[in-house]
């Protein structure tokens, strides 16, 4: 994989494997730190074959997230889009990795930590160009579907999958839920996410909440659920604003009317956190699990996250 064009490229019509969106998720960030942080992951190559670029795989992974595609769909897709070997940096005249390569890549990816602190570095680039604003973070987590069917009723309450033993149980809106939760800290005015946690669903919100705050943001927003005395006192202490819903307790029948009216404004400030979701679970495929562990999916997350915020950041920037 190297900067100079192959005869079969200059040949070409230079529209053709043009992707915009990709060319402007390709151009938010310098890639040298993140190849740096890739070099990391050891995989040994396959007998004869020398190993592929591991920021070139590093970044076939991010493409998976973007368009929710499976490690066959992936090894198709790099033989068949053109766009898809110039974002990653295969030449035309290269080879590009097979389905079980891509699995071995991300296994050993996970096991380094290498998307975690890939995820780090391209927010510490973003937070340079001025796109993170640090105004507030915003507090929420989603449900995530089980890859797995859930156990049926006669297997017993709270009953895990033998396939899938790291997946549970939680109830939302008085119904039954088996699987995970995503949980995200996003910035507040730009819409990227800051911070991100994967849990099996049973873990509560408030749980994870002070991973998710990231310290030199100016307010916190969150709903009910991360309502926590110790956590308003922390905020304080640390003179980040205390924007986190109210709830009733058993000993109040209903909030007075200004805890109800900050609630409601509280709710309208934080309501853009949603459309991270809704991109996750419309176009990444976040609604359902793809693998059988915990740890395996919550790498999909990270990479999901870091695609959107290239994405977001390509739209902030601009033509």
């Amino acid at each position: 994989m190297g900067e100079q064009m192959s005869l079969a490229e200059a040949l070409l019509h230079p529209r053709i494997g043009c992707n915009a969106k990709l060319a402007a998720m390709n151009a938010q960030v310098s890639w040298e730190p993140i190849a740096q942080l890739a070099a990391r992951v050891r995989v040994p190559a396959a007998t004869g074959r020398k190993p592929y670029p591991a920021l070139a795989m590093l970044k076939g992974l991010y493409l998976q997230s973007a368009y929710n595609l499976g490690d066959l769909e992936m090894e198709e897709a790099l033989l068949d889009r053109y766009s898809f070997r110039r974002f990653c940096g295969f030449s035309l005249e290269e080879n590009t990795p097979d389905e079980t390569t891509i699995w071995r890549f991300r296994e050993a990816a996970v096991a380094a930590g290498v998307l975690e602190a890939a995820f780090g570095e391209i927010n510490r680039q973003l937070e340079g160009k001025g796109l993170i604003l640090k105004k507030g973070t915003m507090l929420d987590a989603t449900l995530v579907a089980a890859r797995h069917a859930p156990p049926a009723p006669a297997a017993g309450l709270g009953a895990k999958h033998p396939k899938e033993p790291e997946a549970d149980w939680t109830r939302k809106g008085g119904k039954a839920h088996f699987g995970y939760k995503a949980h995200v800290g996003v910035d507040a005015g730009s819409g990227l996410v800051r911070s991100a946690e994967f849990t099996s669903a049973r873990v509560n919100d408030s749980e994870v909440a002070d991973g998710l705050i990231c310290g030199d943001e100016a307010a916190v927003y969150a709903d009910k659920a991360y309502e926590h005395k110790q956590r308003r006192a922390r905020l304080k202490a640390a003179g980040i604003k205390d924007r986190i819903m109210h709830r009733r307790h058993k000993h109040i029948a209903r909030l007075p009317h200004w805890q109800q009216r900050r609630n409601d404004l509280i709710a309208r400030r934080r309501a853009p956190v949603e459309a991270v979701f809704s991109a996750g679970k419309r176009l990444y495929g976040l609604g359902r699990a793809r693998y059988a562990s915990l740890a395996r999916n919550a790498a999909r997350a990270l990479a999901i996250f870091t695609a959107y915020n290239l994405r977001r950041a390509a739209l902030l920037c601009g033509p």
